[in-house]
């Protein structure tokens, strides 16, 4: 297949442009860098498949020949860059997310969008199924992305009712593996940077809530799994292996070796309490789950932090 990729440029995007190349295909990628690094796409300069554009998928554009499928990656992920980039954020969500449909539509092509958990917001339900409409603040500060996916997920929804573009929804959970930023505010880049530095972890709040980690190749495979399938309603993808902050700190100051010590700050606003996928709909669909032990991940995730100009060897 030919395959669109918006946000191919950022840490998952760039992955999941290695598997769509590693399985035959050819991939026209999009990125405009406001999150993305152009490092990450860097080993594939050359590849006779791979054709990079740079485009804000917000602004008009066209892609000449056959598409057979888009894959819309494109917006910001972290906290920090969310809460940096507000504005660019929603319009990623609203009108990004309706060109790269309008351009499914054209191709007659399909349709994946990589959402979130945060669709489920702070949850009153655990662990998360599909079916919960989450308990999100609408005007919070971290309102920008969640309703951003909110938006796109029903607007992908309603082509595929009104157009019978055939459409895929991925609700990612918490994801790691090389090529993450350093200084994004995702807990496992902060923890190992601090780690690696021998400076102390900021665990927020009591470090008592909670997160489950999945490794990039594993979330990647369940992508391509989903971009494959006829499922049209979202499908969670992330690990069910569910651990607190604290835990984590631990176990990263185990596996490190390193001599840091834990500091506590307060909780940032709307921090969800708990966050765990139950993925039974995606073992059922897609016979996919995580097969990449923490300790496997985190010792490649290293390892690539380790290589990165200005860290600790």
């Amino acid at each position: 297949m030919r395959i669109v990729v918006s946000g191919a440029a950022g840490f998952v995007g760039s992955h999941m442009c290695d598997r769509l190349l590693a399985e035959g295909h050819s991939v026209v990628a999009l990125d405009n860098f406001l999150t993305g690094a152009s490092a990450n796409l860097t080993h594939l300069a050359g590849h006779p498949a791979f054709r990079f554009v740079a485009q804000d998928i917000t602004a008009p554009f066209t892609v000449e020949g056959a598409v057979d499928c888009v894959v819309n990656m494109a917006s910001p992920a972290s906290p920090k860059d969310y809460l940096e980039y507000p504005i660019e954020t929603l319009d990623a969500g609203s009108l990004g997310t309706r060109r790269m449909l309008e351009l499914a539509l054209q191709k007659n092509a399909r349709f994946l969008i990589t959402s979130t958990s945060e669709c489920y917001g702070d949850p009153l339900v655990h662990p998360q199924v599909e079916t919960y409409w989450g308990n999100v603040n609408p005007v919070g500060p971290r309102s920008c992305y969640d309703e951003s996916k909110r938006f796109a997920e029903a607007l992908t929804m309603a082509y595929h009712r009104k157009h019978g573009v055939r459409t895929n929804i991925a609700r990612i959970f918490n994801t790691y593996g090389p090529r993450m930023k350093l200084n994004d505010g995702r807990v496992v880049p902060a923890f190992l940077d601090q780690a690696l530095r021998g400076e102390p972890m900021t665990v927020f709040g009591s470090g008592s809530q909670t997160r489950s980690f999945c490794y990039v190749s594993d979330l990647v495979d369940g992508l391509y799994r989903l971009m494959l399938s006829e499922e049209r309603y979202p499908v969670n993808l992330g690990n069910p292996c569910e651990m607190t902050i604290l835990e984590f700190a631990e176990h990263i100051r185990r596996m490190t070796g390193t001599k840091s010590e834990i500091v506590f700050q307060a909780l940032p606003e709307d921090d969800p309490k708990q966050r765990q996928p139950d993925i039974a709909k995606a073992r059922s669909v897609l016979g996919w789950e995580p097969r990449v032990p923490l300790d496997e991940g985190l010792r490649q995730t290293v390892a690539y932090f380790r290589g990165l100009p200005g860290t600790v060897a």
